[in-house]
């Protein structure tokens, strides 16, 4: 990612922040920035340019004791890759303690330059009781201030809301993986003039290399094959485990991000906007096969939510859920496949 020092800020800052409610945090927060900048792009757009679909099941790395499972690229990657493709610089920091980074957005607030930060969305008092647990990836928007209290701008909130600074602090400053460690960003400088067409290129084609050449077992659509044959297992951990492994699948790909059937859906609109940009149907015609993909991804979501509720250990259910998931895969290896094979 480009940077540019603190002072180099466009003009147009200076304007009223829009708050616009996304599907996605970071694609969210990073549409709702570029346009705030006077970059027109939607949040299909910035996801599809942003390689933002991929697929992991880390075993090794553990989410609250729990095996890891990511339907999307690493932390700030959507961030990163967005900025570069399209010529945008962004300024990003990180800070030693919670005074400096609490300082810092003081100083940007009192500028009127608003500023995305990665968060904890367990110490986001706004956010449902039920949404709140230790997630360490959350991005947001702070726009300005009333009173003591920071305006916030969070993609998945209906309008704006506001944060006492002892816990956006927190949220910005949570231990565990990824640390946030007070991360902030802003948007430092926009070209006048942007081509679409290869950035839109570079975007399929890196979410084509993600999802089918990743070498490893664990990652890509070999990852959701891999899975597949975890969870025919599950049982043998035993009640408890076994709810909380195929639960927090489903709270990874449902309310984490919208992996499942949302990024697909997503993914979609962003090929039904760059075939029209492109002037290109294929990608227009694929666009429509990935939604039937996507309604596979959100029936598996819907059965694992049956298993889990059963609060028992039906060997039988987990074999079935093992096969949709199977299917799933088939899937997607078809479509990304034919992706691959389109000529931009």
């Amino acid at each position: 990612m480009q940077t540019a020092a603190p002072g180099a800020i466009n003009n147009k800052m200076n304007q009223q922040f829009n708050h616009v409610q996304s599907a996605h945090c970071e694609s969210g927060v990073v549409s709702n920035l570029l346009r705030h900048n006077g970059l027109q792009i939607s949040e299909p757009m910035a996801f599809g340019i942003g390689s933002g679909i991929f697929f992991g099941h880390l075993p090794f790395v553990k989410v609250n004791g729990i095996p890891g499972t990511t339907y999307r690229i690493w932390p700030s990657g959507i961030l990163n890759k967005v900025c570069k493709r399209l010529g945008v610089q962004v300024h990003s920091e990180k800070f030693s303690n919670p005074q400096k980074a609490m300082a810092a957005l003081d100083q940007a607030v009192a500028a009127n330059i608003p500023v995305g930060m990665q968060s904890s969305v367990y110490y986001l008092p706004y956010l449902p009781q039920a949404y709140r647990f230790h997630f360490n990836a959350h991005n947001l928007v702070v726009f300005g201030k009333e009173g003591n209290e920071y305006l916030v701008s969070d993609p998945v909130m209906e309008g704006p809301a506001k944060i006492d600074p002892e816990s956006l602090a927190q949220a910005r400053f949570a231990k565990g993986y990824p640390e946030p460690k007070g991360r902030m960003y802003h948007v430092s400088h926009v070209p006048s003039q942007v081509d679409f067409r290869k950035p839109v290129k570079q975007g399929i084609e890196q979410t084509c290399n993600f999802m089918l050449k990743v070498p490893f077992p664990m990652l890509g659509i070999k990852g959701i094959r891999y899975l597949s044959k975890k969870i025919v297992k599950y049982p043998e951990l035993g009640e408890r485990k076994a709810a909380l492994f195929l639960g927090n699948i489903i709270r990874m790909q449902e309310e984490i991000g919208t992996g499942g059937a949302g990024f697909r859906f997503m993914y979609a609109a962003f090929l039904q906007e760059a075939g029209i940009k492109l002037q290109n149907d294929e990608l227009r015609n694929l666009a429509q096969s990935l939604t039937a993909v996507g309604d596979e991804w959100r029936n598996f979501a819907f059965e694992a939510g049956r298993v889990c509720k059963a609060r028992t250990v039906d060997q039988n259910a987990f074999v079935n859920l093992s096969q949709l998931l199977m299917h799933v895969a088939e899937g997607e290896q078809q479509f990304f496949t034919k992706l691959s094979k389109v000529k931009l």
